[in-house]
């Protein structure tokens, strides 16, 4: 039975973070509207942080995501590295890497687990889910539990955190910590993450393929997820300092995030994207989840962003088991960060969950902050879904109403966006 007429709004896309609506209007099987519409309220974060110390600076801006604090902190903190000519010592470096593999790995478990799998297992949410997949649903919380604890240990708290500064760290982990993680990784949590996979993989995928420029960081000898250089599926890597040559901000009249795009009508970031931008670098039992997932380089589905988020799970917890290792041959020591103030400019790039995410500050000669700017992953995917909607919308246009409606929720979640960090700035025109 062929779909005469399509109408319908979806105000508030649930199981998201934030406000995105989607609008579809279509007759005898024309399509006349089809529209990813964001009208929360800009938050004006860089100006927020003007005329600030450094110092507050770095505790403020993670304050933009309850989710992604860390990498907002790592991201602030890299910006302010990079002007102020600040050298890392080893230790400090693993510490960070095993925050942000905590914080990686915590999203993606919320994410995959609380966030899409009701739509594949025949439910409205996780609360219903407690009720039919009971074991599911434990998993999740005792995995999601686990990475809020290992960020604590390193960070303070997870949310918001502040342990990590500009020059290092002002808290350090016991050895007892260090192998109760360690011991964790490699028992309970390898096993449900491997559970995990062997759920996942049964699920039924929709079918939808769209080419597009893929945009993550990169680097020569790890899979990189703090600094590097700007990689994409269709140029040589670029310096992060050059990021706004990559990301070229616009407006739409449908929006209250700006939209971004580089050498095609959009780009995608965020899991898939580190995937296909660098694959060849995972750890051998990530690898191994990529194949059982069936996915190769470059794959064009938006749906499997899960799957690689699965993939990037394993990973994280690969890397962090080898990184455990090196701290506890080497000994944690307590070291005082150092941080010479001067006048200048620094960009700080990471991969949070969602995707690459840009820090630039300029600072004067006594640390304050005289300008600022952050461009979020959501921000650089809003584009994205937008193009995928147009090429998704034809091809289930056919099937019926709720389905349709459905499955562009699906494509929605996948992206896993964070809308509220997006929304930086509204062009008002007065006449």
């Amino acid at each position: 039975m062929t779909t005469k007429e399509v109408n319908f709004t979806v105000h508030h896309v649930a199981r998201i973070e934030g406000h995105g609506n989607i609008i579809v209007n279509a007759k005898d099987g024309k399509i006349e509207e089809c529209k990813w519409e964001i009208p929360e309220s800009p938050r004006f974060f860089e100006s927020m942080l003007r005329g600030l110390s450094y110092s507050d600076v770095n505790f403020i801006a993670p304050r933009i995501c309850g989710i992604c604090a860390v990498a907002h902190a790592n991201a602030s903190i890299a910006a302010t590295e990079a002007a102020f000519g600040v050298k890392l010592s080893e230790q400090s470096i693993l510490m960070r890497d095993t925050l942000f593999d905590a914080e990686t790995f915590t999203s993606h478990i919320l994410h995959t687990y609380f966030l899409i799998a009701p739509d594949f297992l025949g439910v409205g949410s996780v609360i219903p889910l407690a009720t039919t997949h009971t074991d599911v649903v434990l998993r999740a919380l005792r995995m999601k539990k686990f990475g809020n604890d290992w960020a604590d240990i390193f960070c303070g708290r997870k949310t918001h955190p502040i342990s990590q500064v500009a020059g290092g760290f002002v808290k350090f982990p016991t050895v007892e910590q260090l192998k109760w993680i360690k011991d964790k990784l490699e028992g309970e949590i390898m096993k449900d993450l491997e559970i995990s996979v062997d759920l996942f993989k049964t699920l039924k995928f929709p079918d939808f393929v769209r080419e597009t420029e893929y945009i993550a960081l990169t680097k020569p000898d790890e899979y990189a997820f703090i600094g590097g250089a700007i990689g994409s599926t269709d140029c040589k890597p670029m310096p992060i300092n050059d990021y706004q040559k990559v990301t070229n901000e616009f407006c739409v009249p449908q929006s209250t995030a700006k939209w971004t795009k580089h050498l095609r009508e959009s780009f995608q970031v965020g899991a898939l994207a580190r995937f296909n931008v660098n694959h060849d670098k995972l750890h051998p039992k990530a690898k191994k989840v990529a194949q059982a997932f069936g996915l190769k380089a470059p794959c064009y589905n938006p749906f499997l962003i899960s799957a690689a988020q699965l993939v990037e799970s394993m990973h994280v917890v690969e890397n962090s088991i080898m990184i455990l290792d090196k701290l506890l041959t080497k000994g944690i020591k307590p070291e005082k960060p150092e941080v010479k103030v001067k006048a200048g400019r620094g960009v700080g790039a990471v991969e949070a969950p969602r995707g690459i995410l840009f820090h630039d500050y300029t600072f004067d000669d006594a640390g304050k902050c005289i300008a600022a700017n952050i461009i979020i992953p959501t921000n650089e995917n809003h584009n994205s879904i937008q193009h995928d909607f147009d090429k998704l919308l034809p091809e289930i246009i056919d099937q019926p109403q709720e389905k349709i409606k459905l499955t562009m929720e699906m494509l929605v979640r996948a992206y896993d966006p964070c809308v509220s960090c997006s929304t930086h700035m509204l062009e008002v025109k007065f006449k």
